[in-house]
């Protein structure tokens, strides 16, 4: 009896264990996901200026329509929402090709209207005061924290995490906000990047 107990406790334990692993946390960001952001991705709204050597007919300012389309002549409607300079350049370039010999395209975004979304930085969950806040170079965990007032009577600080997006994969680290803040233990005050989310969770009653 004795040992199927103890072969039971073993399957829990091993079913347990993959659980956790099937949702990894990161202590600390690794070195490359700090630093300069990802290339800038067109959004709506945006004014972009489109130059074809030596074709100035087929050179444009145009803004990015709400639908995330612009008006090229010759080739009528192209994609440019969420794409970045660079592709769209190429997809120009390829649409022309029909048109026009070797043709070479130039996209520039003269005004990023839409990059104030897309550099913000927010906390939300059991804070006195969620925020959606402009990123500042050098804001960490803390900065963003004390802007929203800190944690709430109901909080589990020491839950908190911190939701980054990584070569477009989502990832997830470790905050122990009340180890930060009441013992300044410092390990988990990462530096923020723009679009980052901290998140702080209520405590279960």
């Amino acid at each position: 009896m004795k040992k199927i107990m103890w072969l039971m406790q073993l399957v829990i334990a091993a079913a347990v264990l993959c659980g956790c692993a099937s949702k990894p946390l990161s202590t600390t960001p690794p070195l490359s996901d700090t630093g300069v952001m990802d290339d800038y991705r067109i959004g709506v709204g945006d004014a972009l200026q489109i130059n074809v050597w030596r074709n100035p007919e087929l050179t444009v300012a145009v803004p990015v329509r709400p639908d995330g389309k612009i008006s090229m002549p010759l080739i009528g409607d192209v994609v440019a929402a969420s794409l970045t300079a660079t592709e769209l350049s190429q997809n120009i370039t390829k649409s022309l090709s029909s048109f026009v010999r070797s043709p070479q395209v130039t996209v520039i975004v003269s005004n990023p209207s839409s990059s104030d979304f897309q550099r913000r930085v927010r906390i939300t969950g059991a804070v006195k005061s969620p925020q959606s806040i402009p990123f500042r170079e050098g804001m960490t965990v803390l900065d963003l924290v004390l802007i929203a007032g800190g944690p709430n009577e109901f909080a589990s600080a020491n839950k908190a995490r911190l939701y980054r997006k990584v070569n477009g994969e989502l990832k997830v680290y470790k905050i122990r906000l009340d180890d930060l803040m009441s013992d300044g233990e410092v390990e988990t005050n990462y530096p923020l990047q723009p679009s980052d989310i901290v998140s702080v969770p209520e405590r279960a009653f």
